[in-house]
């Protein structure tokens, strides 16, 4: 099954250190069956997506590896167990830098504790820094802080959001 990206752009140190039984790799079309959506409904809100507007979204996002869509799964037993995304942003400031967008992580409940979130963390650093990203910018929860200080991110900012639709049902 063809891949959103190459598995090359995740260190593979990082790969390799998972717990027994655990793979971490690009997201695939298939992995709607395996629970994609599943995993990220313990995070948030997603949606009724059928798996034909999952495809849809999927093939939008499909460039071959182009860029700007990074989705990194961690699959356990056969379901998807771990998410996060990278988006890279190419930006005229700091000499056409790119810059890295780290959203949507997420591992189940039954999972959590095992280090996978870092885990998680280091494969979308990886892919940002073999693409030429200067840093990855994330936004997240307060209560979230400490893990992503212990990622080695630190507090840069506040975020700001103006809403223009509700995102729940």
């Amino acid at each position: 099954m063809a891949a959103l990206f190459s598995a090359t752009l995740i260190s593979p140190e990082v790969a390799s250190s998972l717990p027994l039984g655990y793979t971490l790799r690009p997201l695939e079309k298939a992995d709607y069956a395996k629970g994609f959506l599943t995993c990220l409904h313990d995070l948030t809100w997603t949606g009724e997506e059928t798996e034909e507007e999952f495809s849809a979204r999927y093939d939008e996002m499909d460039t071959q590896g182009a860029g700007p869509y990074y989705y990194i799964v961690i699959e356990h037993e056969g379901r998807i167990v771990g998410t996060g995304a990278l988006i890279v942003e190419k930006k005229f400031i700091w000499n056409r830098a790119l810059v890295g967008h780290v959203e949507e992580i997420c591992i189940a409940k039954a999972h959590q504790s095992r280090g996978l979130g870092l885990k998680m963390i280091k494969a979308l650093d990886s892919v940002a820094k073999n693409l030429g990203c200067t840093k990855n910018l994330l936004n997240c929860d307060p209560a979230k802080n400490g893990f992503y200080l212990k990622c080695g991110y630190v507090s840069s900012g506040m975020e700001m959001q103006h809403a223009f639709k509700e995102h729940k049902p």
